[in-house]
């Protein structure tokens, strides 16, 4: 007789994420920039839910994905559905507003390369194509939970960040591994704004980025990722607060010294380097223990590392302070 034990941050099915609530990430506020981030779908957010085709075009340049599925990290939630996932989005880059994701379509993603460099034993430029014949793709289900406490549930296809990084052949001295997004001018209005300090830059420490839980994705329900969603190639985080998986990155740089991240030079009170889910510790002007799960509007308990401790919590033994959440 076969017998299930569930692991802790295992929840009931009906608690899950819809599936076609989910794709998007980066919408995390600025207290500089002095706006309010809302508990509820904003009504125009919905009105493009609502209007949105059910299937919205998918980059050209990748090929239709269907990798085996790694059971090892169970959401624990179903899906979000994939409509509303697609079209509830944060890229400053094209707009402030969820509602974004024609705006997004303006982007280019292909051809697409990428620039190695830092302490690194060959600083190389490398093109999409390439690099995802030397890894090997699987499909992960992760929850993803944003720092404006809303949630979903996806199902990403990539490539554990370990082998980009032994790809790299960083050297020992390496200490950080930071990524930064495109900037297309011509596509992303955002950029124009003066309040962000552009390009959109983030980082993990080597620990965290050789970890398995730490992934590249270059899709999402078994397709080539939506341009909103962060095409072709972005960096997932679960265990981390949604704004430190960038999005469309075009460098991955090898450094000794911690990087400025994006939003942590923006705020950085609120917005840290480390970033990890903590229920107990509130956001400046939130709470950040529970998290309301998009599609559904429900609201559940907010879970440390996004439920993930057992495979990260180790990574900051011995570690203090309420920054290490923010």
């Amino acid at each position: 007789m076969n017998i299930l034990k569930r692991i802790g941050w295992e929840i009931p099915e009906h608690q899950a994420t819809p599936e076609a609530a989910v794709l998007n990430r980066r919408a995390v506020l600025a207290g500089a920039a002095a706006l309010s981030i809302g508990g509820t779908l904003a009504p125009g957010a919905a009105r493009a839910a609502a209007a949105a085709p059910t299937a919205l075009p998918t980059p050209a340049g990748l090929p239709a994905m269907n990798p085996p599925r790694d059971m090892t990290y169970r959401a624990g939630r179903a899906l979000t559905p994939e409509k509303i996932a697609t079209t509830y989005n944060n890229y400053y880059e094209f707009s402030e507003d969820k509602d974004l994701w024609r705006a997004a379509q303006k982007m280019t993603v292909s051809p697409w390369s990428i620039r190695i460099d830092g302490l690194v034993g060959k600083p190389r430029t490398v093109g999409l194509d390439d690099l995802l014949k030397q890894v090997t793709l699987q499909e992960r289900v992760y929850r993803h939970r944003c720092v404006e406490a809303w949630a979903m549930t996806v199902p990403w296809t990539g490539f554990p960040m370990a082998e980009l990084v032994k790809l790299a052949d960083p050297l020992g001295s390496a200490k950080y591994v930071v990524f930064t997004t495109v900037e297309e001018p011509k596509a992303m209005p955002g950029l124009d704004s003066p309040l962000y300090p552009w390009p959109y830059v983030e980082g993990v420490t080597m620990a965290e980025a050789m970890n398995d839980l730490a992934f590249v994705s270059v899709g999402l329900y078994g397709k080539p990722l939506p341009k909103q969603s962060g095409a072709p190639i972005r960096i997932t985080l679960p265990w981390k607060y949604g704004f430190k998986s960038g999005k469309a990155f075009v460098k991955v740089s090898f450094t000794e010294t911690m990087p400025k991240t994006f939003w942590a030079q923006l705020a950085p009170d609120e917005y840290g380097f480390w970033a990890n889910v903590n229920p107990a510790v509130p956001h400046p002007r939130w709470s950040q223990a529970t998290e309301r799960l998009i599609g559904t509007d429900q609201r559940v308990p907010t879970q440390i590392y996004n439920g993930y401790g057992p495979f990260v919590a180790s990574l900051y033994a011995g570690m203090k302070g309420d920054m290490l959440f923010r």
